[in-house]
């Protein structure tokens, strides 16, 4: 092989090892960060390991909203009307949190289904539904209005 072939191919080896490098790297970079958004029915079914960050979102249950006395931690359970799953939160909650209001949490759940928020996100208006939660539901069949906000006994 000529000499300039050679220097050509070793300057496209050079530029291909520098891209796949950067490439993989980028990759890696956002799997770490990026947060997958699952309904309370997708988490029930099991679809997401123990210890993995994520977010849930669904309606807050009607009833469920329990405070601990002298700390900030706060148990509630969200639904889509299908499933339901527990949620933990140790913290400030919005100011627009409250039953029967669309709520998105981000944490992680343990080996026995509990939810454990490290952030919760409320709606902002009692028009705005967040769009995965919107989406959710409609997919699940299920809307507020078509269901009773009233704690079940």
């Amino acid at each position: 092989m000529k000499p300039h072939r050679q220097k050509r191919l070793g300057i496209i080896l050079f530029i291909a090892v520098g891209l796949s490098l950067a490439v993989g790297l980028t990759l890696f970079a956002l799997r770490q960060n990026i947060n997958m958004f699952y309904t309370p029915t997708q988490v029930a079914a099991g679809e997401v390991a123990s210890g993995v960050q994520f977010r849930i979102g669904g309606m807050v249950k009607a009833g469920t909203i329990q405070e601990d006395q002298g700390s900030l931690r706060v148990s509630f359970v969200t639904t889509d009307y299908a499933s339901d799953v527990p949620v933990q939160y140790e913290g400030i909650l919005p100011d627009l949190f409250r039953e029967g209001q669309g709520v998105v949490a981000e944490g992680q759940i343990d080996s026995a289904g509990v939810f454990h928020a490290s952030k919760v996100l409320a709606k902002h208006d009692e028009n705005y539904m967040s769009p995965e939660v919107k989406a959710a539901l409609d997919a699940a069949g299920a809307s507020p209005e078509n269901h009773m906000m009233q704690p079940e006994t």
